[in-house]
C-alpha cells in the first residue's frame, strides 16, 4: 500500500490559531440587548435611534441602539402592527388586522404616523391583505407578504401596486432597503436574503441571529434585527472582508472503489487507470495521507494541473479482475461566499494566466456557435459587470433546460438547443456561455454523500466554477439551482453543502482524464473482449 505525502505550508498554521469560526461575516452578530416588549414585530432606524413595534402592547418604541434603553413610546396606529420603516420624517407603520383586532381578520392598512405623538396623518390600503415588514427606498414602500409569498413595491400615496415579485423563500417577514437593495428575512429558513429590488434575485444569503426574525433594518454601516422567540434586538455586520465563511463541519472516511473485470474470452492487452487526487480547499481539508491498494505506477499532472493515481496493466485474461482502492479521510465543510456584485472587479482585471487557459474554446463547448452567441447577445447586452453577467447567464439556463439524463455527454450548443440534459451537460452549457461572455470558467467533479453518513455514492456530481475579479473562483451548479424558489437558485450560486469531497479540477479535456472526473480510463483488447469497469464510493462518519 502507499501513501501520497501531503505538504502542510506554514500557512496552514494559523487555522490552529485562528480558527474558522473566528471570521467574521456579513450578518455576524455584534452585540444584543433585550427589546422593551413582548411581541417585537417592525424595526426602523430614523438616523439617531431605533423603533420597534410590539403586536402585544400595541406600542411604538424609540430604544437606544447602543444599549437598548427606551428613549421614547407611542401608540400603534392599530392593534397589530408588524412592520415599521422611516421616510426622513415620519414612520410609516403596517398592520394586518386593518384595525379591527378579530381573528383572521386579514385587511391590511399601512399608517403614517407622527413620531412625536402617534398621530395618525395618513391611513391607505396595503397592497396585500397580511402586509409584514415594510421598507422606504426614498422614493416607494415596500411590504412583504408571507400568505401570498410576494414582495411588493407601492405608491405611499394611495397605495397603488408599482410591482411585486415572488419572496426568496416561503416565510418572508421583514425588509429593509440599504444602498440599493432589499434585505428581506425569512423565519421558515432562518436566513436573510439580499436581494436586487429590479429584478427579485437573491444576491447574498446568510443565516439570521435566531429562529424568528421578526424586523430588520439598515442603520449607518450595520444591520439590526429583532427576534421574537428570544424577545432580542441583534446588532450585526453588514459586510466585511471575509469572502466566505465555512461551517458544519463533516468529518468522514471516504473510499473510492475502482473494478476492472475482464468477461472475455478475449484478453485486456493494456489498461491504464487514472484516480484523480483531492486535494486541500476552502470546502475540504485532506486529514492524512491519501492510500491506495494496490501501489499505483506513478503519478502524472495533466494540462489543467490535475493530478492522477496512474495504473498500468498488461494482459489481464478472460475472468480477471483488478480491484483498486484510494482511501481519504477528510474534513468537509458548508462554504458560503459572500458576493457583492459591486465589490466585482472588471474582466480586464483578471489576471492572463487565468483567461488564456479558462476563455479556450474547447470541444464540448463550441463557444463561436451561434446557439450560444445568439443567447450571450440577448442576456448580457445591458451590463458589463461580470457578476450580472455571470448571474444573467446561470438564470437563462435554468430557465431554458430542465434536467434529465438521456445518455452521453452532449456539446452545450446541442444541450441548449434539446433543453435537457444531465449534470455534465449543464455544466458545459454554463462554462460555453461564460467563457464566450469573457468570465473563466471550469469545473470540478466529486463524490457526494447522499442521504445518511454512512451512505454509497455511485452516480457523483459536476458543476462549474468562475473566476470572478477581486473574489477568485466561485461555485456554480446550474443543475442543483434549477428550482422554482429564488433562495433555492441562490444557493447553488456562490454556495456548497457539506456532502461533496472535490476530486477533480479541469477546463475540459485532457489525455488523462479526457472529459470525466473522479477516474478514467483506456485500454486495448483482443477481438470480442468483454470488459466492465465499475466504481463507486463509500462514505463513513469518523465522529
Amino acid at each position: 500500500m502507499r501513501h501520497l505525502k501531503l505538504f502542510t505550508v506554514v500557512l496552514c498554521l494559523s487555522a490552529i490559531i485562528i480558527p474558522f469560526s473566528s471570521l467574521s461575516y456579513p450578518g455576524e452578530i455584534v452585540s444584543s440587548f433585550d427589546t422593551p416588549g413582548m411581541f417585537p414585530t417592525g424595526l426602523t432606524f430614523n438616523g439617531n435611534n431605533l423603533w420597534v413595534a410590539d403586536r402585544k402592547t400595541d406600542l411604538l418604541y424609540e430604544v437606544n441602539p447602543q444599549n437598548g434603553e427606551t428613549q421614547f413610546k407611542i401608540e400603534a396606529p392599530g392593534y397589530w402592527p408588524s412592520g415599521l420603516t422611516w421616510d426622513g420624517e415620519n414612520l410609516w407603520c403596517s398592520d394586518v388586522k386593518g384595525g379591527i383586532p378579530l381573528s383572521e381578520n386579514y385587511d391590511g392598512k399601512i399608517y403614517k404616523v407622527d413620531p412625536e405623538n402617534g398621530t395618525v396623518l395618513k391611513t391607505i390600503s396595503a397592497p396585500t391583505d397580511a402586509p409584514r415588514g415594510l421598507a422606504w427606498d426614498g422614493e416607494y414602500l415596500w411590504c412583504t407578504d408571507n400568505h401570498s409569498n410576494k414582495i411588493f413595491q407601492f405608491s405611499p400615496g394611495d397605495g397603488t401596486e408599482i410591482k411585486s415579485f415572488k419572496a426568496p423563500a416561503g416565510g418572508s417577514r421583514s425588509i429593509t432597503y440599504a444602498k440599493g437593495n432589499l434585505w428581506i428575512t425569512d423565519r421558515k429558513a432562518d436566513e436573510i436574503y439580499r436581494v436586487d429590488p429590479n429584478t427579485g434575485t437573491v444576491t447574498l444569503v446568510t443565516p439570521t441571529p435566531d429562529e424568528f426574525t421578526t424586523g430588520i433594518t439598515y442603520a449607518g454601516e450595520s444591520l439590526y434585527a429583532v427576534d421574537d422567540q428570544v424577545n432580542t434586538i441583534f446588532k450585526l455586520k453588514r459586510e466585511d472582508d471575509e469572502n466566505h465563511r465555512k461551517s458544519k463541519k463533516r468529518t468522514a472516511k471516504i473510499t473510492y472503489l475502482y473494478q476492472i473485470r475482464n468477461y472475455g474470452p478475449g484478453s485486456v492487452k493494456e489498461i491504464d487507470a487514472h484516480l484523480a487526487i483531492p486535494k486541500d480547499r476552502d470546502n475540504q481539508n485532506i486529514l492524512t495521507d491519501i492510500t491506495y491498494s494496490p501501489d499505483y505506477t506513478d503519478v502524472i499532472t495533466d494540462k489543467w494541473n490535475q493530478k492522477t493515481a496512474h495504473y498500468h496493466f498488461e494482459n489481464i485474461s478472460s475472468g480477471e479482475t483488478k480491484n483498486l482502492e484510494m482511501t481519504t479521510k477528510a474534513e468537509i465543510y458548508d462554504v458560503r461566499y459572500f458576493i457583492f456584485p459591486e465589490k466585482v472587479g472588471k474582466l480586464s482585471d483578471i489576471p492572463d494566466k487565468i483567461t488564456d487557459k479558462y476563455l479556450a474554446n474547447e470541444a464540448k463547448y463550441q463557444i463561436n456557435h451561434p446557439v450560444i452567441q445568439n443567447a450571450l447577445k440577448k442576456v448580457t447586452a445591458d451590463t458589463d459587470n461580470p457578476y450580472w453577467k455571470a448571474r444573467k447567464l446561470y438564470n437563462y439556463v435554468i430557465d431554458n433546460m430542465h434536467y434529465e439524463m438521456v445518455g452521453g455527454w452532449n456539446t452545450a450548443p446541442t444541450v441548449l438547443k434539446r433543453g435537457s440534459g444531465s449534470c455534465s451537460e449543464y455544466t458545459f452549457a454554463y462554462i460555453s456561455l461564460c467563457r464566450a461572455a469573457g468570465i473563466p470558467a471550469r469545473y470540478v467533479g466529486s463524490l457526494v454523500v447522499r442521504g445518511d453518513d454512512t451512505a454509497i455514492d455511485d452516480v457523483f456530481h459536476r458543476w462549474v466554477e468562475i473566476y470572478l475579479p477581486n473574489y477568485g473562483w466561485i461555485p456554480v451548479d446550474p443543475s442543483g439551482g434549477d428550482q422554482k424558489k429564488p433562495s433555492a437558485q441562490a444557493d447553488y450560486f456562490g454556495h456548497l453543502s457539506n456532502r461533496f469531497l472535490i476530486t477533480t479540477v479541469s477546463g475540459g479535456g485532457s489525455k488523462t482524464m479526457e472529459w470525466t472526473y473522479n477516474s478514467n480510463e483506456s485500454y486495448v483488447t483482443e477481438p470480442k473482449t468483454h470488459l466492465v469497469i465499475d466504481y463507486f464510493a463509500q462514505w463513513a462518519p469518523l465522529d
